[in-house]
């Protein structure tokens, strides 16, 4: 079967957030950016961390839209990120992300190169792929 790099198919303008910063500026991302679902976590440039949007929308509940409300405040993104997370590089295959995204519990991958972040794959992002190639 034909490997099918992965670097075309991520997203490569990926919008990152950092352990220190307030819940607010997640909130900020997703206000802003609709389509997005999941977010890394950086820190001096190296991947330590992914907020999706259940672990943003579990830990605010029932706070609401106003940016006034403390818990956007008073919560880091370290509070509620998920550490340590799964992640491919530039090496893997649509096939390789394909795999992970229907087996495991992730619904994104970030992807790698060099230890940087260069991407991120999205089960929509593998889906639109397989469709354009059925066409």
């Amino acid at each position: 079967m034909k490997r099918n790099s992965v670097v075309p198919v991520m997203t490569k303008e990926v919008v990152y957030v950092t352990p220190n910063q307030d819940l607010l500026d997640v909130k900020h991302i997703y206000e802003k950016k609709k389509w997005h679902h999941h977010i890394p976590v950086l820190q001096d440039d190296k991947l330590v961390g992914m907020v999706s949007l259940v672990d943003f929308m579990y830990n605010i509940s029932g706070a609401g839209m106003n940016d006034d409300q403390e818990v956007y405040k008073s919560l880091k993104v370290k509070d509620i990120m998920t550490p340590k997370p799964f992640y491919l590089t530039t090496e893997a295959s649509v096939e390789d992300v394909a795999k992970v995204l229907s087996t495991q519990y992730y619904h994104a991958v970030p992807i790698l190169e060099e230890d940087k972040l260069v991407g991120i794959v999205s089960t929509a992002d593998i889906i639109n792929f397989y469709l354009t190639q059925a066409v």
